[in-house]
């Protein structure tokens, strides 16, 4: 496995695939990332600690000090090298022309491209895994270099066994999930796949000869001391079997849902009061209502006095109101009185009229604008920055109609266009400086999320929020895994009350990367306190722990689970509630929950597994 990147996921990717799968990996980073090492709590996208301490220690790799690889390299180990860029040379030298994978996770999508054809050359059977934030863009990366495997190769027909597919991911895709699910009330993650959209739901302990609701499977028993955090006596069992279920009935269980909801039913804008509405405010509209039901009630008014027509009773009145010269000589005291107030509300209408003429043009005009936090708003969630983790992170939220409010420091930064779409209320300032929280209501807000790419402004955001706010969900994206347990302990120390979590988002999407350089679909993780639990797509052909077994037969405790299987046919779909009973065909495609380690055991690569 050759893996090439210059920031943390590259690192992780690489620890991943020799701790979990026992993978003889080559790491290529630029020369840089060893050069300097910028203090913790500035760094953001430097990944020198990680090669240091995990992959060192998770890999057990030795080198000389100037980043040459030792000669008594372990087999199986990690082999560094430092490349400036992902050139054809550097890509030789790191053997992509014998490896089985390649991933390309830089930053940037240019460079990934442009050594992702590179590579393809250098080996057509090579399978690739790219880090694409473009998703479009991606789609067609996927079926180019697809075609381009397929010509040189002779297609898949050729019976040479390798996969040499192309599967492009975003880090801030498979992030986004479990950061937005954070926002949600308790600590419930959420995995959207397409039209699936799963929800792992925290459940307190029940009371004795209480079981849990049908059709609701059991993903992980929670610490017993601190079901939110690291720091419990006993870390979280990973799907348990049901006689682990019934001992551990003092602890937090997280059970799966099916959610058939997958986002708001938006107005399409068609009709009347949408437009209308979209034109003007809502105080405006009142106003407007109310002038409607004076006019209404001067015209049955003079009506009644003087016992003419409605319709012309209803004219007179307009007359009145617009101040047209009728007046009202030689006749009743009553219809005297009504033509004066008639005048009074045709003043109050003017103003009125100005400001619907004025709002009408303003709405034209700043169609491209951002909006402001409307007043009186509670409830809501602040996402703080909107780069490419924000971005996606703000959509997956409205996608669960969560209220946001986000905050940018950057006016050209690449969120903003989505929150105009989306209509969401953004306010622009550097978050420490004073006044620029309090803009975005967070006195009243019930979650922050802090995503931004440095360290020290998620850490001010979160500790002027608290004092703000003790009680405010915080979230934090913090980079560095030391510097994150510290702060996540000394935050719940400080309030034991309140909800905080600490997210990294290398953390949360190397597995998913290390799954498709394996060659598996991973159609996402849920974070359980500091472990990951991954969900893939699986063929049951090939693999003996699943074909031709049950359901029941085919869980392990600890490992796997099978939860549904796919349908083919006029109305694909997928089959959940499995009776344990119902025999796996090799035919079938099922959806399994896994541990890393269970998913490496289970779907290893099948040339090691028959050796």
């Amino acid at each position: 496995m050759v893996v090439c990147g210059d920031d943390g996921l590259a690192h992780r990717l690489a620890a991943e695939l020799r701790g979990v799968y026992g993978e003889q990996v080559t790491l290529v980073v630029p020369a840089s990332e060893r050069s300097v090492r910028p203090p913790v709590v500035v760094r953001a996208r430097s990944a020198s600690a990680l090669l240091d301490r995990v992959v060192t220690a998770a890999a057990g790799l030795t080198g000389n000090g100037n980043g040459a690889v030792a000669a008594g390299e372990p087999p199986g180990g990690i082999r560094l090298m430092e490349a400036a860029e992902p050139n054809e040379a550097a890509l030789a030298g790191a053997g992509v022309e014998r490896a089985d994978a390649l991933a390309l996770v830089y930053d940037d999508d240019e460079t990934n491209i442009r050594a992702a054809l590179t590579a393809r050359r250098l080996n057509p059977r090579l399978r690739l895994v790219l880090r694409l934030y473009n998703r479009r863009l991606g789609q067609h990366i996927e079926e180019l270099l697809d075609q381009a495997s397929a010509l040189a190769t002779g297609g898949p027909a050729d019976g040479s066994g390798f996969d040499a597919s192309t599967t492009v991911l975003s880090d801030a895709d498979t992030a986004a999930p479990a950061l937005a699910a954070t926002a949600l009330t308790g600590t419930s993650k959420v995995l959207q796949t397409g039209g699936l959209l799963l929800r792992a739901v925290e459940r307190p302990p029940a009371g004795d000869g209480v079981s849990p609701a049908p059709g609701l499977a059991t993903l992980a028993l929670l610490s017993p001391t601190d079901s939110a955090g690291p720091g419990g006596d006993q870390g979280p069992t990973l799907l348990p079997d049901a006689a682990t279920v019934r001992e551990g009935g003092g602890r937090t269980t997280v059970v799966l849902e099916q959610v058939s909801y997958a986002g708001p039913a938006l107005p399409d804008g068609r009709g009347v009061m949408p437009w209308f509405a979209s034109l003007f405010s809502r105080r405006l509209r009142w106003s407007l209502a109310g002038m409607v039901g004076c006019v209404v009630a001067l015209a049955v008014a003079l009506w009644l006095v003087t016992g003419i027509h409605p319709l012309r009773a209803f004219y007179l009145t307009l007359l009145d109101l617009f101040a047209i010269d009728d007046p009202a000589i030689g006749q009743s005291v009553g219809r005297q009185i009504l033509q004066l107030l008639s005048g009074l509300a045709g003043l109050l209408l003017l103003p009125v009229l100005l400001a619907a003429v004025l709002e009408v043009l303003g709405t034209f005009r700043t169609t491209s604008s951002l909006r402001k936090p409307p007043r009186g708003l509670g409830g809501h969630v602040v996402l703080l920055g909107l780069g490419k983790i924000g971005t996606r992170v703000l959509t997956r939220l409205r996608e669960l109609n969560i209220p946001v409010v986000c905050v940018e420091s950057d006016p050209e930064a690449r969120g903003l266009a989505t929150a105009r779409r989306l209509r969401v209320p953004v306010v622009l300032g550097d978050v420490t400086q004073e006044g620029v929280l309090e803009a975005a209501k967070i006195h009243r807000a019930h979650a922050l999320l802090a995503v931004t790419s440095a360290d020290t402004t998620n850490l001010e955001a979160v500790l002027y929020a608290r004092a703000v706010h003790p009680d405010l969900r915080v979230v934090l994206r913090l980079y560095d895994d030391d510097f994150a347990t510290a702060v996540y302990r000394t935050l719940r120390a400080a309030h034991p009350r309140a909800s905080t979590r600490s997210r990294s988002v290398s953390h949360l999407a190397a597995p998913a990367f290390a799954g498709a350089m394996m060659g598996r679909q991973i159609l996402g993780a849920f974070p359980v306190e500091r472990r990951v639990l991954l969900f893939a797509a699986v063929d049951v052909g090939g693999h003996p722990q699943l074909e031709g077994r049950t359901v029941g037969e085919a869980f392990r405790a600890g490992s796997w689970r099978v939860l549904a299987r796919e349908e083919s046919g006029d109305s694909p779909g997928l089959v959940w509630d499995l009776p344990d009973t119902y025999v796996l065909q090799a035919s079938d495609r099922v959806v399994l929950a896994a541990t890393r380690r269970g998913l490496a055991e289970l779907l290893g690569r099948r040339g090691r597994a028959a050796a």
